[in-house]
């Protein structure tokens, strides 16, 4: 069964927050209440919205990565990662899927939104890469259509906005890049960031459309110090929200239905 997708415009983020725990906990509750599977009688759901600025911290984030948040606040979420940054002109969709009835595992299940989100960026013309170890999806700024493979040293595995715990310092992101940089060349389009209860998942992923990068400065994006964040807007491609959104949900629910 497809998840059942829902546009919800522009919400605050901890109101957001709060609806998805209590979704997934209303799962939990359903199947301890009248002894049936959460799967059994609640259908997935995806959740598309934008938020007002407003930076979120994962449960492995570090205070000192958040280097001057100004007017902007922060929140302390229990998402897997480190900090990052929602505003207006991203697309976040947050996908609330029971994992055991999907019949894949979290790692698939991370590779499948990955997958979405390069497909979309495909429909407009642009190439979306993984980076090994540093959840997200990343583009060639100086060629966003290039199809060429990364010919980059892999990163440490981070808990970069994704699904691990503490893991040694982060390797730095230099500016310009130079050789062992990871990030050369490379500007971070979408960043994903999950939480799984019991089976259920909710948090999700984040799509820069064409939004106020400044915000981005003022953090080590994902744990990453130095590290460039781009958006479609910033790449030369003209799309609106709206369209941004539908084709991410579209290309959501194609890879996330079993």
């Amino acid at each position: 069964m497809q998840p059942e997708v829902s546009q919800l415009g522009r919400v605050e983020y901890l109101p957001t927050y709060a609806a998805m725990q209590a979704f997934t906990a209303s799962r939990h509750d359903t199947s301890s209440q009248i002894g049936l599977q959460p799967y059994q009688v609640v259908r997935d759901q995806l959740w598309i919205c934008e938020h007002p600025p407003v930076y979120t911290q994962g449960l492995a984030g570090k205070p000192d990565h958040v280097l001057t948040s100004g007017d902007i606040p922060v929140v302390q979420t229990d998402r897997g990662g480190q900090v990052t940054y929602h505003g207006p002109g991203q697309v976040v969709a947050y996908p609330l899927i029971d994992l055991k009835r999907a019949g894949y595992f979290v790692k698939e299940y991370v590779y499948r939104i990955e997958e979405a989100v390069i497909r979309t960026l495909g429909h407009f013309g642009v190439t979306g890469h993984r980076v090994t170890g540093s959840p997200g999806i990343y583009v060639r700024l100086a060629d966003p259509a290039s199809h060429a493979r990364l010919q980059q040293p892999s990163p440490r595995p981070s808990p970069a906005c994704g699904r691990g715990s503490e893991q040694p310092p982060l390797p730095q992101a230099r500016e310009g890049g130079g050789e062992g940089d990871p990030f050369r060349g490379l500007g971070k389009i979408a960043a994903l960031g999950i939480k799984v209860s019991r089976h259920c998942t909710y948090h999700g992923v984040a799509l820069n459309v064409a939004m106020d990068l400044e915000p981005f400065s003022r953090i080590n994006p994902c744990g990453y110090a130095g590290l460039q964040t781009t958006d479609l807007s910033t790449i030369g491609v003209s799309a609106s929200w709206q369209e941004a959104a539908d084709v991410l949900g579209h290309k959501l629910v194609t890879y996330l239905t079993p």
